[in-house]
């Protein structure tokens, strides 16, 4: 039994020959911590990352292995774990764990039953891992593998490493910062006008074109609509064509949409807390990313619509034939770059009490020109202005939480 998976292991570590860059995530994972999972969308590098963390033990030591491979039904998880730890194996790392059915009592059983385990699991499904989670709480870490960052994507094709900034960091010396990398690097925005378009995700490197490389991403869309999404939630089958016209109805407004729950839920036929429950379930997929108004009091009501990134709207825009709004893709390059952001009547957005007004390189003061502690987000190359700050700077911020 044990063979077979280590035979297929081999093959998949080897297969890593020719991928150098290593994200910063692998160092939470190679820690002494027992248990930690690795989430996130589909096509981020989750496999890469674990293989990666594999690589450096041997065969006896280390076991690899996805739970949607068909010899696991079988098996099972826990027979497998169980006879390769009775030969002295001490790390686990399954892939796709949320494929298994009851995996969270698997892995509560074999954490608790083999005492000396070290065990790394990774979900393609946010909801699998995040809505079961709660019968390991006391015992696992979770860290979210987020898709590539504009500075990764440059890292991975020119092989080279580069400093991050904290938000303050990056506000302040955003001219000389801006200036220096493009002296550096002349082709450095150029890439950035790529990276828009399809970069998001590692299958850059494999997609011979961007046609290419939307059909891998829309059939990404397709498996997280109709397998992850009815997984963990009692939703019809007829009745998931909803979050497919949601995304069309996003790329048909053109501008960021603003959300009426109302008017939105008879349009859609449903309810408007079914609708609240669709919007809550397409943020926590990774397809969508909900902004509220900035306000002091709580508030449930999503005030604008993004996609999760610029390659999914470029990609269902190319699906359904509508050209992609340029306004709208500033706003979702610069909405993604933070975790914490809100949607301002006053400029655009607001980000730890600043105030950013996104547009391109002929965007003035006129709309903030009054208004203290803000800023101009814009589509350039580099700034002289203090106060003008080019848009790709943002994948600089040494987190994506602001």
């Amino acid at each position: 039994m044990l063979d077979s998976f280590k035979e297929k292991q081999r093959r998949l570590v080897s297969s890593l020959d020719t991928v150098a860059y290593i994200r910063d995530e692998y160092h939470f994972i190679n820690s002494d911590e027992r248990l930690i999972a690795l989430i996130g969308a589909r096509g981020v590098g989750k496999t890469t990352l674990l293989l990666q963390y594999v690589k450096q033990y041997n065969l006896d030591e280390a076991l690899y292995f996805s739970a949607d491979d068909i010899s696991i039904i079988n098996f099972g998880i826990i027979e497998i774990v169980e006879e390769f730890y009775k030969l002295g194996g001490r790390i686990v790392v399954i892939d796709e764990v949320h494929r298994f059915k009851e995996w969270s009592g698997h892995i509560k059983n074999i954490y608790d039953f083999f005492p000396e385990l070290i065990i790394r699991i990774s979900g393609s499904s946010m909801l699998n891992i995040l809505m079961q989670s709660h019968d390991l709480s006391r015992r696992i870490l979770i860290k979210e593998l987020a898709k590539l960052s504009f500075k990764e994507y440059f890292e991975i094709k020119n092989e080279v490493i580069l400093e991050t900034y904290s938000f303050e960091e990056l506000l302040a010396n955003h001219t000389e910062i801006s200036y220096t990398l493009t002296q550096k690097y002349p082709l450095l925005y150029k890439e950035f006008t790529e990276y828009l378009k399809a970069g998001c995700y590692p299958y850059f490197l494999s997609s011979k074109n961007e046609e290419n490389y939307y059909s891998k991403l829309l059939n990404s869309v397709e498996k997280i609509i109709y397998e992850d999404i009815p997984s963990t939630n009692k939703i019809k089958f007829e009745s998931l064509d909803t979050f497919k016209k949601l995304m069309y109805k996003m790329v048909a407004a053109k501008v960021p949409y603003k959300v009426v729950i109302d008017s939105l839920a008879r349009e859609l036929s449903i309810s408007e807390p079914t609708l609240y429950t669709y919007l809550d379930i397409l943020n926590k997929t990774g397809l969508f990313k909900t902004i509220k108004k900035f306000s002091k009091k709580e508030s449930r009501k999503p005030e604008k619509l993004f996609f999760s990134n610029t390659n999914l709207l470029y990609a269902v825009s190319n699906d359904v034939g509508i050209p992609t709004e340029i306004g709208t893709l500033r706003e979702t390059y610069f909405v993604n770059s933070f975790k914490n952001i809100y949607y301002s009547d006053i400029g655009d957005f607001v980000v730890n009490d600043y105030i950013f007004e996104v547009g391109g390189k002929n965007k003035d003061f006129s709309q903030i020109k009054d208004t203290p502690h803000s800023y101009l987000a814009l589509d350039i190359d580099t700034s002289t202005n203090k106060r003008k700050i080019p848009l790709w700077l943002f994948s600089f911020i040494r987190t994506v939480q602001a």
